[in-house]
């Protein structure tokens, strides 16, 4: 929807940015509560509650077209759709234990390229119809129906103790996990990068249609799947999150830093490069859910969720934005090399929970 949004409400590149931001804005402030919330009463009405709420902000967004209205809307909307973090990732603790969770967890996470594959081949022909208010639409209409699918399906799953050394440990106290959400926020900058700006890039950069452009980042969406649920299983089989984790980060850095040197190239050497580098770069989110809610415990596990997703949230807000400002100011080739370097970071801040 960028495109459209830049052209129907005539923003900058930094504005788009923001609106891309403004979902993960939201949830920063409701992700603890949310979380503390799934601990006491459960994931069941938690999802379902939030995700109903978040469709409802999304059909107010197709009625605006202010620029602040509608960051306002979509950070409610991230507010409130915060819910789903805490809510499934600890319906999965609860419900697979240690040699499954990696899987488990990474195929819930297939959810996030799933239906981005799904939106980039639907999107430009909704937006084409009917602009960007029925592209909202159409997005408050489908969390509606998560929302229904969350009440009908999900299950308190069975308690499980926890380690005896976890027993009075709160998550607040506990470095490791601040250790591991510093380091994964820094991870975090290609996917968001990436991923948020592959369409622009395409059509703007490289004179792609919208619905061309839109096709690359549904490809890399759909091969992502297949990289998150590899990944989960790599981290059970190795019995290990944070190994996999680095190992990923070190990769994803690589793959942005060889897009930036091919921004001059042929697409044929260009779209692979840049494909490669989004697939790996959004392959990595289940490895760092499972070691949270492993270090945290089954108890607390919605709470370590809540806790560890602010710190990818709210760098992840800021990453879009600051990252279409470096744009404008430098050129592509210079901010891909600037985002290369974040992974870079996370690999090194993660290094004390790999021993």
């Amino acid at each position: 929807m960028a495109p459209a949004l830049r052209t129907e409400l005539h923003l900058s590149l930094g504005q788009t940015g923001l609106l891309i931001s403004g979902s993960l804005v939201g949830s920063v402030v409701s992700l603890i509560p949310w979380g503390l919330a799934a601990d006491r009463v459960g994931e069941r009405w938690v999802l379902a509650s939030g995700v109903g709420g978040c469709g409802l902000a999304l059909l107010a967004a197709s009625r605006v077209n202010g620029f602040w209205t509608l960051l306002a809307l979509l950070s409610l909307a991230g507010a409130l759709g915060a819910s789903v973090q805490s809510a499934s990732g600890r319906a999965v603790m609860q419900w697979f234990p240690p040699r499954q969770r990696g899987l488990a967890l990474g195929i819930r996470q297939t959810a996030i390229p799933l239906s981005g594959f799904l939106v980039s081949l639907a999107m430009p022909p909704v937006v084409h119809a009917g602009g960007v208010a029925w592209g909202f639409a159409s997005l408050g209409l489908a969390c509606f129906a998560g929302a229904v699918v969350g009440v009908l399906v999900l299950r308190e799953g069975p308690e499980r103790e926890d380690a005896p050394e976890l027993a009075d440990l709160s998550p607040f106290r506990d470095r490791r996990l601040w250790t591991l959400s510093l380091g994964s926020a820094l991870v975090l900058a290609p996917q968001l990068c990436v991923g948020g700006f592959t369409v622009i890039y395409l059509h703007e950069g490289h004179g792609l249609s919208t619905g061309h452009a839109a096709a690359v980042l549904a490809v890399t969406q759909a091969l992502a799947v297949g990289g998150r649920i590899a990944a989960g299983r790599w981290s059970d089989v190795a019995a290990s999150r944070i190994g996999p984790l680095r190992r990923i980060a070190l990769g994803a850095a690589a793959l942005v830093a060889l897009t930036a040197a091919l921004t001059s190239a042929p697409l044929g050497l260009l779209v692979p490069a840049l494909v490669a580098a989004g697939v790996l770069s959004m392959s990595w989110n289940s490895l760092s859910f499972a070691a949270a809610v492993e270090l945290a415990g089954h108890g607390r596990s919605g709470l370590a969720i809540g806790l560890q997703q602010p710190f990818l949230n709210l760098p992840g807000a800021a990453y879009p934005a600051l990252f279409g400002v470096l744009v404008a100011a430098t050129s592509w080739r210079a901010a891909f090399f600037a985002v290369a370097l974040f992974p870079l970071a996370g690999w090194r801040v993660l290094r004390p929970l790999a021993v």
